[in-house]
C-alpha cells in the first residue's frame, strides 16, 4: 500500500503516528510524510530563515529513519490558511504521493494550524480524483481512506481503533529525537521533553487494548468510506 501522513508542522506526524508509519515501512509499504509549514517561528534564538532550514533538515532525517519520502510545502508556521492556493497545493502534493491511506489531524485539534491542515486535507480527498482539476501530478484513480490521529496532548480525542506500537516505539522515539530544535523550543516554552511527552500518551493509549504502547485513530466519518480499520498495520 501507499501511505501518506500529513502534519501541519515538522514533528507532528512523528509524534502522533510515527509508530504506525514504522510498522507500515517495516512490512514494505510506501510511506510519505507531508509537512505543511516550515516551523519558522519555533526558536528562541535563531532567525526565521535559520530555524526553517534547521527544521527541514530535521524532518528529512526523521523520514530517513524509516525510509519515507518527505514532501515539504513550506508555508509559514502559525499562518496556514485554507484558500484556493493552499487547496491546490495540497491536491497536487497528495496526488504526488497517490496514497491508498491518509493520516490527518483531527478537525477538533486545539492548534489552529492543525485544524486548518486537517480541513484542507479532508476537503481534498475527493478533488484529488477529479481530472478537470489540473495540477502537475495527474488525478488519482481512487479516493483514499482517511484516518484521523489525535493531538500531542491527547485532548478531546476518542479512538475507535488502536495500533500496537510496542515493537516500533524505539523507532518512533528515534524519529522524534531527530527534531532536536523542537525539543529545545518545547523545553523553552512549556518545560516539556518532546519524547517523554509522547511516551506518556502512547502508554496511556495502550491501556484500553492491553498494549504497552499504542496509537489511536478514528476513520473519517464521511461518504464515501473506501476502507475500514483493517487497513491499519
Amino acid at each position: 500500500m501507499r501511505i501518506l501522513a500529513i502534519g501541519a508542522h515538522p514533528d507532528d506526524v512523528e509524534c502522533c503516528v510515527g509508530g504506525t508509519l514504522a510498522k507500515y515501512a517495516a512490512r514494505g509499504d510506501e510511506v510519505t510524510i507531508m509537512v505543511a509549514t516550515n516551523g519558522n517561528v519555533g526558536s528562541p534564538s535563531l532567525s526565521k530563515e535559520e530555524i526553517a532550514a534547521v527544521r527541514k533538515k530535521e524532518a528529512q532525517a526523521a523520514a530517513d529513519v524509516i525510509g519515507a519520502e518527505l514532501i515539504w510545502l513550506d508555508y509559514d508556521d502559525e499562518f496556514l490558511f485554507h484558500d484556493r492556493e493552499s487547496r491546490m497545493t495540497f491536491i497536487n502534493a497528495i496526488r504526488r504521493a497517490n496514497p491508498d491511506v491518509m493520516f490527518v489531524h483531527s478537525p477538533n485539534d486545539y492548534h489552529p494550524d492543525h485544524r486548518v491542515c486537517s480541513e484542507i486535507s479532508i476537503d481534498c480527498r475527493i478533488p484529488v480524483t477529479v481530472p478537470l482539476i489540473v495540477t502537475e501530478y495527474p488525478a488519482m484513480a481512487n479516493v483514499p481512506h482517511v484516518f484521523l490521529y489525535e493531538n500531542v496532548g491527547a485532548v478531546d480525542f476518542q479512538p475507535e481503533a488502536y495500533v500496537d506500537i510496542t515493537e516500533t516505539f524505539e523507532v518512533k522515539s528515534r524519529m522524534l529525537k531527530c527534531h532536536e530544535s523542537q525539543d529545545v523550543w518545547m523545553q523553552h516554552v512549556y518545560g516539556a521533553d518532546i519524547v517523554a511527552n509522547m511516551a506518556r500518551v502512547a502508554s496511556m493509549r495502550g491501556v484500553a487494548p492491553g498494549f504497552k504502547y499504542a496509537e489511536g485513530f478514528r476513520s473519517l466519518p464521511m461518504f464515501p468510506v473506501p476502507g475500514r480499520p483493517h487497513l491499519l498495520p
